[in-house]
């Protein structure tokens, strides 16, 4: 293995470490990793200047396809962001400060954070938000480990209209816990099949994780269903696009427990993949169940207002064995561009971003069902986000057009069986009439080569 010329010790510090440690190198040092898992090599030559670094590594990262017109979604949504929510979450002040331990040294952030949390309320119609978690995945894995404390049971139904690659976090975040995970089946029309939930709640289940719009993009009223949840005393988990709680019914109105989500689409770009949000809320009734810690707003001797991490005594603040998750931080850069993203538009500006992002989805719905084979995979209300049937495979479909600067939308038949013909396609308010007149016209040419 070389050495790093970035490593702060010296040689012969490294040759005493070895002495104490009773190794010859730092081979030896790694031995316990198996070969298939460490990294090989990058592949970059030797005796570059600045200047040749970075036009080689410029030539490398041009090779990635970054100009595509997106429909892509199935979790993470292409919305635009305003300049200034760029200029103000870079500032100084925010960009470096790190988690306020010492609350009263860090009124700035504290007050962000808790205007954050109230900003997740008011989406979710919930009474309590944590000051955010790490994405959407993780916030539904500790949403459920919530649940399981307060109803001390550990069976846990999963919809298969949740996001199927937060399920497979779930699976891999449990494999070793005691929690019995049964997914249930979508019904016919792509919603939550109730006949199945009506035969197998009981008593031994803990929690039900649902998801509105579901993966699919399916637009369910869950109330009924978290009736008959809260029957058996377990809880309902609703998974949420934030977006979409600009014109559907509040998880909070539907009656669940805890809701999660994924916060990239509040101001946050894709990225390739992060770093994201997680968000959670719950009743108040659930607060000291709650991971990730919260801001308080309060009053000191004086009457001045000021706010304090509250309820935080759960994770390294206390002895491992006893702490409720192993969450120990938060994202709070990523929740203060959420605040700022969500303060800049307004009320009225959220719902005018989420009017647009369904006018387009279905101006271009009723355009692509007009192609001979194309159909609806599911005749259900949708938000922004829908999936239609293909007469041939979705995943050449899809390649045919990125050639041609269009990334069409998500083959579904990657994750559900037998739905290889099967296409997702997401429409934000940044998609113009004109670019979707031009993807259906290249879809439907892709579709008779």
């Amino acid at each position: 293995m070389k050495k790093t010329p970035f490593c702060a010790t010296s040689e012969l510090d490294q040759q005493a470490m070895f002495e104490t440690l009773g190794i010859q190198d730092y081979d030896d040092l790694f031995e316990a990793i198996p070969d298939e898992l460490k990294p090989g090599e990058l592949d970059i030559p030797e005796g570059l200047s600045e200047m040749e670094m970075m036009q080689h590594i410029r030539r490398i990262a041009s090779k990635n396809s970054t100009d595509l017109v997106n429909f892509c979604g199935a979790g993470f949504y292409d919305h635009y962001i305003p300049a200034a929510v760029n200029a103000l979450a870079s500032r100084g002040e925010f960009y470096t400060a790190y988690t306020p331990y010492q609350p009263e040294a860090s009124q700035g952030t504290l007050q962000a954070a808790f205007e954050y949390q109230t900003a997740i309320c008011r989406l979710t119609g919930m009474e309590v938000a944590n000051a955010s978690l790490f994405d959407g995945g993780t916030a539904l894995i500790e949403g459920i480990m919530m649940a399981l404390r307060q109803t001390r049971r550990n069976k846990v139904l999963v919809d298969e209209g949740v996001n199927p690659i937060y399920r497979e976090m779930l699976r891999c975040y449990t494999q070793n816990l005691s929690v019995d995970y049964e997914e249930v089946n979508l019904s016919p029309t792509g919603i939550a099949h109730r006949k199945v939930y009506r035969e197998v709640l009981d008593d031994s289940i803990g929690a039900v994780v649902l998801q509105n719009p579901n993966f699919f993009g399916c637009l369910d009223n869950l109330s009924d269903l978290i009736d008959e949840v809260h029957a058996v005393k377990a809880l309902a988990i609703m998974s949420v696009y934030p977006m979409a709680l600009s014109h559907v019914e509040t998880p909070g109105a539907m009656g669940a427990d805890i809701v999660t989500g994924e916060g990239q689409s509040l101001g946050l770009p894709l990225n390739f993949g992060g770093p994201y949000l997680g968000f959670m809320a719950t009743r108040k009734k659930l607060v000291r169940k709650m991971p990730g810690r919260i801001v308080g707003e309060t009053v000191d001797n004086q009457g001045r207002r000021g706010y304090v991490l509250t309820l935080q005594a759960r994770e390294q603040h206390i002895r491992r064995e006893k702490a409720t998750s192993n969450i120990c931080s938060n994202v709070q850069l990523c929740a203060l561009r959420a605040i700022i993203y969500l303060s800049l538009i307004g009320r009225e500006g959220f719902r005018e971003v989420g009017r647009d992002c369904m006018d387009r989805a279905s101006y271009a719905w009723h355009k692509l069902t007009q192609i001979n084979g194309v159909e609806p995979a599911f005749n259900r209300r949708f938000f922004n986000e829908f999936a239609v049937r293909l007469p041939k495979d979705a995943s050449s479909v899809v390649s045919a057009l990125v050639d041609q600067g269009i990334a069409a939308g998500f083959p579904v038949g990657r994750y559900y069986e037998g739905m290889d013909n099967v296409l997702l396609l997401s429409f934000t308010e940044k998609r113009t009439k004109e670019e979707i007149d031009i993807m259906v016209a290249k879809l439907e040419s892709a579709l008779k080569a």
